[in-house]
């Protein structure tokens, strides 16, 4: 069977308008799915028009609703305050992907933020009364409920209460309350009495009165209960009685709604929110489904010419389309094709450049190609290189202004040049020791580009490290410098003035890096500041340095870590924690702790900053793999199975937990000794709550999450890339048909090539080679299509649980 892969890119929260527009507010946006907050933005200063400018990337790790933008005001002595919200219903989503539009506020009511769906069933029973009438009884049976919210981020304790409601009557029904689930299951049944007849006759059976159908309905209320204080109401549900006019049983699930007369303001009372939303979502089909357009992507490297292959017939017709590269790069990692395959379009574009100062300096399926390896592949390379003294350049925030035009009153520019240049040498020094981190495939690709690049311009003795240095330093390390956040360096992009000090860091650190800048005049600087600046650097044996290092990550010198490196924070962050229980009569409550996790440990400490409790190596971790909910009654929650008892914790959100899980899978995924097999749930009571084996050693009962063991180390789910590329076909088959129509024309047409803008286009050297790969295309996304339609034909029933009826609000 199909299922859903989504994913979700929200970038640049824009202005706001605060309710009070008689003083300034200090305010940030927070996103959410459904009512779980998974990301907030930077507190905005005082204004009521903040520019938040923030990006955020994430997989959708569950099934969610909506998705949600709050702003809050930020409040020093009480709960920070709500503004207002945006909510998009997850149907509405592919509305507004990849655009960008101001959304109103609305009111944020306690009475509105409600999720989750129930389950119910109705029936009409006929009875017959003391004085021999007829009437009529409903029995409304609840049985479940799934995907209640958290309160405060813990499983509520639920129940329902089921009212017949009609013009003059309301009668009410209360459940069992349900402890710490966000599913609740209560299999209670209510009866009402709707209607009686005066008498009996067989020509009344089961006959109700039109008016009453009309007028009666049940209405179901979902609350937690508080216990001493107000219960807090999560959702309701409406359903009219008269669905029983025809079938006198109905059973179907409802979306649970707000509160029927919750208010409703105008959009205008509390500003807008800008807003641009990507949002992917892909049906995977079984795996079997995509072997032969898989086959044929994985077969490109082989193919002569390279241009004639699938993988560049997808590069060449989405050449518009930076994330069309993507899957492709994934999928070829995955299966070590990618470093033929790259190697095969270097040189293709190798054969095309002229001049071997403009090298790999084009936005080509090359380029983008080894983009998308770098960042796939070098994100803890980035982490261990630059983290440490971007954090400290973040921290310690000194000026760092060296432009006359943009000096403020009363800085120094000696000093600010001062404090650059030590910001300067530590990130180029980290760069330049850094040979012996760099992932093997990186090294593996950057000697592939080296040896091209000597073999097309055989004498230029600098082009050897162009080639290289135009990917490590421009399109790597100097991007990760400038925008940190985007490579997960630090939580949020940095404020203007720390923004201004990095761009300064990424220009020199290009100029130091390019192998062509270095051998040129001072004077070929644009700002003269710059040229001033970079004066200083060029007496420092930067040359050396650069090409030594150019020289290590690209020759065939294999390279091995001293093992002395300084650990580096991969993630931190606050979590709750069980107590491990060492001791027999040890306390196993939730504690909050600060979770960190380096290069070669995992700690948790009583609050940030200070001493670990306890530290766990990494080289000691067996398993990292998910928690059921009902282990501990707790969503969210991941294990880390070591030497001693399982490390338990919940995570804040379900992307936190993901990330964790992500983090700590990678630091620790060629440990010797990882498990192959692991509990999903807890120890209690004198048995496994998952297997109910009784021995508290005894192997786990369900296989850990695979990791592919191999020079990259990476876990790509193949399915969903080759679904996402077969999508990017599908979207553009008119540029395929269109190219297919070259291919045709060019092979009939023996007379000179025509310049014709259908020829311009694309990329065919071979058209018999190219033609035959675009019908092989074709011929299998026809078969993919099919089996899309036939599965798109058994979609979920009209109140299932996968299709569950938005219930009637009044």
């Amino acid at each position: 069977t199909g299922f859903n892969q989504p994913l979700a890119a929200l970038t640049n929260l824009g202005p706001v308008s605060g309710p009070n527009r008689q003083r300034d507010l200090c305010t940030f946006c927070t996103i959410s799915l459904d009512q779980e907050e998974v990301f907030r933005t930077r507190v905005f200063d005082k204004s009521v028009t903040p520019f938040y400018g923030e990006d955020f990337y994430f997989e959708i790790p569950r099934p969610f609703q909506c998705l949600s933008f709050y702003v809050y005001a930020k409040s020093v002595f009480q709960r920070d305050l709500p503004v207002g919200k945006v909510s998009i219903r997850k149907d509405d989503l592919c509305k507004y992907n990849g655009k960008e539009d101001w959304f109103g506020l609305q009111t944020v009511d306690p009475n509105s933020e409600v999720q989750g769906k129930v389950h119910l069933e109705m029936r009409l029973n006929e009875v017959i009364t003391e004085n021999g009438s007829i009437g009529q009884h409903l029995l409304v049976r609840i049985i479940e409920c799934k995907e209640l919210p958290l309160i405060s981020g813990q499983n509520c304790d639920p129940y329902a209460t089921v009212s017949l409601v009609g013009p003059a009557r309301s009668d009410q029904k209360k459940t069992k309350v349900k402890k710490k689930t966000s599913n609740p299951h209560f299999d209670e049944t209510f009866f009402f009495e709707v209607t009686r007849s005066s008498s009996y006759s067989k020509k009344s059976h089961f006959q109700v009165e039109e008016e009453d159908i009309e007028k009666l309905e049940i209405k179901v209320d979902l609350w937690n209960n508080e216990n001493l204080a107000q219960d807090v109401f999560l959702g309701e549900t409406r359903v009219s009685v008269k669905i029983l006019r025809n079938d006198h049983i109905h059973k179907a699930w409802y979306l649970l709604q707000p509160k029927g007369n919750g208010s409703k303001s105008k959009s205008d009372d509390l500003g807008s929110l800008r807003l641009k939303l990507t949002y992917i979502e892909d049906t995977v089909l079984p795996s079997a489904c995509y072997t032969p357009l898989c086959n044929l992507l994985l077969k490109s490297p082989d193919v002569k010419p390279i241009s004639a292959s699938a993988a560049h017939i997808l590069g060449d017709i989405c050449r518009e389309r930076y994330e069309a590269v993507l899957p492709l790069a994934r999928l070829l990692l995955h299966h070590n094709r990618f470093v033929p395959f790259v190697s095969a379009v270097a040189a293709l574009e190798l054969d095309n450049t002229q001049e071997a100062n403009t090298i790999f300096r084009g936005n080509s399926l090359a380029t983008r190609c080894i983009d998308d390896m770098m960042k796939i592949v070098g994100k803890n390379y980035l982490a261990v290189t630059l983290k440490p003294v971007i954090d400290e350049i973040c921290e310690s925030n000194k000026t760092c202004e060296i432009d006359p035009v943009k000096l403020k009153e009363g800085d120094n520019v000696e000093v600010n040049k001062e404090n650059l240049q030590v910001y300067v040498q530590k990130v180029f020094s980290s760069i330049t020791q850094s040979s012996s981190s760099c992932p093997p495939l990186m090294c593996d690709v950057f000697r592939s580009l080296r040896h091209l690049a000597c073999k097309r311009f055989p004498g230029d003795p600098h082009v050897q490290y162009s080639a290289v240095s135009s990917f490590v330093f421009l399109r790597f390390f100097a991007v990760a410098v400038l925008s940190p956040h985007s490579f997960q360096l630090r939580p949020h992009h940095p404020d203007p003035e720390i923004s201004r000090t990095l761009t300064l860091i990424s220009k020199t650190i290009q100029t130091l890096g390019s192998w062509g800048s270095l051998s040129k005049k001072l004077s070929s600087f644009k700002e003269t500041y710059m040229y001033d600046f970079f004066k200083s650097f060029q007496e420092d044996k930067c040359i050396e340095k650069v090409k030594k290092f150019l020289d290590e990550i690209s020759s065939n010198v294999s390279k091995e870590s001293s093992g002395l490196e300084d650990a580096v924070v991969l993630k931190e962050g606050e979590v709750q924690k069980r107590a491990q229980g060492r001791k027999r009569l040890g306390k196993k409550n939730f504690k909050k702790r600060w979770l960190r996790v380096t290069n070669r440990e995992l700690s948790y400490h009583k609050h940030k900053g200070k001493e670990a409790l306890c530290t766990i190596s990494v080289k000691n971790i067996q398993a990292v793999e998910k928690l059921d909910e009902s282990a501990f009654n707790r969503k969210n929650m991941f294990q880390v199975v070591h030497s001693e008892k399982p490390l338990y914790v919940q995570a804040g959100n379900c992307v936190e937990a993901s990330e964790w899980l992500d983090v700590l899978g990678q630091v620790s995924r060629c440990n010797e000794g990882r498990l192959t097999t692991f509990h999903p749930s807890n120890y209690t009571a004198g048995a496994w709550q998952c297997c109910k084996n009784q021995n508290s050693n005894s192997p786990g009962c369900k296989p850990c999450t695979t990791t592919v063991m191999d020079n990259l180390q990476l876990d790509i789910d193949c399915d969903r890339e080759t679904e996402r590329i077969f999508s990017l076909l599908s979207s553009n088959d008119t540029k395929l048909q269109n190219m297919e129509d070259a291919c045709a024309t060019m092979v009939v047409y023996q007379g000179p090539q025509r310049e014709q803008e259908e020829y311009s286009k694309f990329t065919i050297q071979e058209p018999k080679e190219t033609f035959q790969t675009l019908q092989q295309l074709r011929n299998i996304m026809r078969e993919l299509q099919n089996q899309h339609l036939i599965r798109n034909d058994t979609t979920a029933q009209y109140g299932s649980l996968d299709n569950p009826i938005v219930g009637k609000t009044s």
